[in-house]
């Protein structure tokens, strides 16, 4: 999404004070600020001489103090004073220089953080001597620019990392050891030597004396600060971040850097964390992170609105933190694929953001003027009193000292720059972040803590309209207590504490509450973790209600998105909602060509074809179910998907062959036949395959018999990925005693001379679909030969009367809704279509299609109108019922179907209610096998 900046009025410039720029600034210093004239008058020297020039000089002459004490330390009470008066120096130079607008921004904070560098050096060294002074380690020569303590490093975070402190800011920073270049500094005990080498830093910078502080510190950005030490090993420290760091963490050390210490130690630990600090692919966990943080601020600071001046500019709505969130948030989704949005200061990154199209020129201007005014207006408030503050006064007598020192001629003026800039801040945070929503229902509360149900919270599940509150009460508890995989994190348990209102919403909207929350529970009791689903399901709340009408229709569904929670990516992609019928010709096959461009490997090319082929089976699947595609699109567009994974793993197959078995003798052809043939698939359905070859006499049979079991593994075998199909050879010539690939010659001989009548009507539905385009097309000219020769048609027919007698006694119907074998079922309409192919001898009427198939024998009058229309629309019943039920039942026994699918099924077959669909099958199923008896024959009668 790319963010605008919204309509807005100019931000009114700071006017110059009424003296010249140094002077100005001085006074005002000294009339506004107390702290800076407490400065003033205690450093007398700093006030004299102010000019251009003075700021730097003065900054150039703290800085070096503090080099000297890192490079020389003296005693460590020496060295606090030392330090103390270059923070005094250095808080004075950059207020006037500030004051005055003589300094940028950037030139402010990084003049305050070059100091803290400094200063953390010279702690350091200070530290360093007091142990290496009792003899704990031996220490390097302090000035090393890799400081005294081998395998010490600090690591600068937050704002002391980006080079942007403000002007009464801590410093934050953490604290990581290499165990072995300690040791081998004659550390006995590293770790020990490491944690207390940081008290005496810790006391250089912050503690008070006669002289004042220089930085306060803040240690707390390490790894688990709640139970580790001060100093964390590097080895410790990479193993927390590998398997347990969490999305605030990566986004905590998009600033970090080498600040001081044993500085390439640390940028090789740094190194060592950027493929946990910058993923690769889309990361919604890491967005739904930052909304659970901006909640926080919120809840803390929520009853400030944005119509109120006195508000805190760096955590209040519209302001620092805003801005900044906004920035990295963008950083952490987009930067693991762009390396140039890797930057680590505020301003740079909204530069980076707007050159890759991810804000608007427009709001990167306005977001970077917001966020310099609101750090400008940060050190003012902080210069009052050097006070650790981010909140603009409320008292007007104390706010106008602000606005002094921001330079505006009155309160009033300075209120409305600062309301403007939140509105305009808070509109662009808007087009990201949206609305905050209450995590309780609008019908009442949803509390799922303790050990006991609440008794509101089962009210309200009952009002949302499930029949058994108290059984969805007792699962949600138990996820919120970990009792399956996917729950077992915090961050996980959080997610889910602001979903369940839209789950159970969504659920209750399914028409099938009880049934789609627990076809929910057995998918998310299968994932091994939960929270990218939360989190993506949150940050696309369409995306849930689909889910929730999938699950109500497709129990199935939740089985195969339980192993591969993957599928839910491809739900968010355009095209999944793409209608199968606007699909472009060739469009599967150019899409999985590209993908398995970067695969060279055999088993790389079969993982590819077996992702692609689960993630579009799961676009046509939800399509179907959703109602956007017919049976008829679907059946087509299965069958166009195994065709092209099919010719896929035929490639796959002959490369493997030609590099273990040399070139191929001559070439071969893929033929489909049964549903596969007739572009009948549904979901599920094995393929009927059949291959031919056409080779010099001398040879050839067994390379294409290894020829085609390699494919038939190709197709079968599981990979990481699974499967692909499940295959049926026995349609070749001579069934499973024939070869497992069939020489045309013998092909066209034994379709001519050997073949069964059964075999002929298998023929009826062949079709090339891989290999030799030629080769294909002259056995398929081959097959329409065998099935126009003359045949007589009564001994013809009740051959095929007497095999469908045959089927009945073998394979009997398993109940009443086995479409495909009970009386006047698939089999049957089937049947009368491929046997009527069979003796009518007209090339017209031949066809692969059932349904094309009916129509052609309708228009060559070998079947009756009223016949075609009766046998087509039991065929059209079947073939949507088909579809559903392979779709929406792992079993695919339509007796098992959920009250959702009833419905669904109904609806699709124009009947009211499942009663009538019933009347409906049993209607269309008589019809069908009277005119199967009138035109075919009724074949022997089935004994016991």
């Amino acid at each position: 999404m790319t963010v605008i900046a919204p309509a807005r009025a100019t931000a009114p410039a700071p006017p110059a004070f009424a003296a010249t720029r140094w002077e100005g600034a001085v006074a005002a210093a000294l009339t506004h600020a107390p702290y800076l004239g407490r400065l003033l008058s205690r450093r007398p020297e700093f006030g004299e001489g102010v000019t251009e020039d003075w700021p730097e000089q003065l900054l150039r002459e703290a800085i070096a103090e503090a080099l000297a004490i890192a490079g020389a330390p003296p005693v460590i009470e020496d060295g606090m004073r030392r330090l103390r008066r270059a923070k005094d120096a250095v808080h004075l130079a950059v207020a006037i220089a500030d004051l005055a607008v003589a300094w940028p921004l950037a030139r402010v904070t990084g003049a305050l953080s070059d100091f803290a560098d400094a200063s953390l050096r010279a702690a350091l060294s200070l530290g360093v001597c007091q142990i290496a002074g009792r003899g704990e380690f031996v220490a390097r020569d302090f000035a090393d620019p890799d400081g005294p303590a081998p395998g010490f490093a600090l690591i600068a975070m937050g704002k002391m990392g980006a080079g942007e402190l403000n002007y009464s800011s801590d410093i934050d920073f953490s604290v990581f050891f290499d165990a072995e270049a300690l040791a081998a500094a004659g550390a006995r005990e590293p770790r020990v030597t490491a944690v207390r080498l940081v008290a005496p830093m810790v006391r250089a910078l912050e503690a008070v004396t006669a002289d004042g502080y220089v930085f306060r510190t803040d240690l707390r950005l390490r790894p688990d600060p709640g139970s580790t030490q001060v100093a964390v090993s590097i080895a410790s420290a990479e193993h927390y971040y590998q398997t347990l760091g969490q999305n605030w963490e990566r986004a905590a050390f998009i600033k970090a850097r080498a600040a001081a210490g044993d500085r390439a130690c640390g940028q090789a630990f740094l190194a060592s964390l950027e493929p946990f600090i910058w993923r690769k692919h889309l990361d919604f966990a890491a967005v739904e992170d930052v909304h659970s943080i901006k909640r926080q601020i919120l809840s803390a600071f929520g009853s400030v609105e944005l119509g109120d001046p006195a508000f805190d500019v760096k955590l209040g709505r519209g302001g620092i933190r805003d801005i900044e969130l906004f920035a990295q948030t963008q950083q952490l989704i987009l930067g693991g694929r762009n390396r140039k949005l890797r930057k680590s200061g505020t301003i740079a990154t909204l530069a980076a953001l707007a050159e890759a199209g991810a804000i608007s020129p427009s709001a990167r201007a306005a977001l970077q003027q917001a966020y310099e005014f609101f750090r400008g207006v940060e050190h003012r408030v902080q210069m009052l009193e050097d006070a650790h503050t981010h909140r603009v006064p409320a008292d007007p007598e104390v706010r106008a000292r602000v606005a002094a020192l921001a330079g505006f001629e009155t309160l009033a003026a300075f209120d409305a720059a600062l309301l403007e800039q939140r509105r305009i801040v808070a509109e662009i945070d808007h087009q990201l972040f949206g609305r905050e929503e209450s995590l309780a229902d609008p019908m009442g509360s949803l509390s799922f803590t303790g050990v006991e149900d609440n008794p509101e919270t089962l009210a309200t599940i009952a009002r949302l309209g499930f029949a058994r509150p108290e059984a969805v009460s007792q699962t949600i508890r138990g996820w919120h207590h970990g009792r399956i995989r996917a729950m077992r994190s915090e961050r996980a348990r959080e997610v889910l504490t602001r979903l369940t209102p839209k789950l159970l919403r969504a659920f209750a909207a399914s028409g099938e509450a009880d049934h789609a929350f627990v076809r929910f529970a057995a998918f998310f009791s299968e994932l091994s973790a939960g929270v990218q689903v939360l989190a993506l399901m949150e940050a696309k709340p369409a995306l849930l209600d689909l889910l929730a009408r999938l699950l109500s229709v497709a129990p199935a569904l939740s089985e195969r998105l339980a192993r591969w929670p993957a599928l839910l990516d491809t739900l968010i992609e355009p095209r999944f909602a793409a209608p199968l019928a606007q699909d472009a010709a060739g469009g599967r096959g150019r899409e999985l060509g590209e993908l398995l461009a970067g695969a060279s490997e055999a088993e790389a090319r079969m993982n590819v074809v077996r992702r692609f082929r689960r993630e579009e089976a799961f676009r046509i699947a939800a399509q179907v179910l959703e109602g956007v595609a017919s049976a008829a699109d679907v059946g087509a567009a299965y069958s166009d998907l195994a065709e092209v994974c099919l010719a896929a793993m035929a490639d796959v197959a002959l490369a493997e062959m030609q590099r273990l078995q040399g070139p191929q003798p001559g070439r071969f052809a893929v033929l489909a036949l049964g549903k596969f043939g007739g572009r009948e698939l549904a979901e599920g359905s094995d393929l009927d395959l059949m291959v031919v070859y056409d080779a010099p006499d001398s040879g050839g049979g067994d390379y294409y018999a290894r020829l085609t079991q390699r494919l038939i593994s190709a197709l079968s075998a599981p990979t990481a990925e699974g499967a692909l199909y499940e295959i049926d050879t026995k349609l070749r010539p001579s069934g499973s005693k024939g070869p497992m690939a069939v020489r045309l010659t013998s092909f066209e001989r034994y379709y001519d001379e050997e073949a069964w009548v059964w075999e002929l009507l298998a023929l009826t539905r062949l079709r090339a679909v891989a290999g030799d385009a030629e080769l294909g097309a002259r056995a398929a000219s081959i097959a329409r030969a065998a099935l126009l020769r003359p045949r007589a048609r009564a001994a013809t027919l009740e051959q095929v009367a007497q095999m469908r007698a045959l089927m009945q006694r073998e394979r009997p119907a398993r109940d009443f809704w086995d479409l495909k074998l009970a009386p006047g079922g698939f089999v049957d309409v089937e049947f009368i279509a491929q046997g009527l192919q069979l003796v009518c001898g007209d090339a017209a009427a031949l066809g692969a299609n059932t349904g094309q198939t009916l129509a052609a024998l309708c228009a060559i009058g070998a079947l009756a109108p009223a016949d075609a229309d009766k046998l087509g629309a039991a065929w059209r019943l079947w073939r949507d019922l088909h579809q559903l039920s392979r779709l929406s039942l792992a079993n695919g026994r339509l007796a098992d179907a959920p009250a959702p699918l009833m419905a669904r099924l109904g609806a699709l077959s124009g009947v009211a209610d499942w009663a009538g669909l019933e009347a409906l099958v049993r209607r269309r199923r008589d019809e069908a096998r009277e005119i199967f008896v009138r035109l075919i024959g009724a074949g022997a009668q089935a004994g016991p």
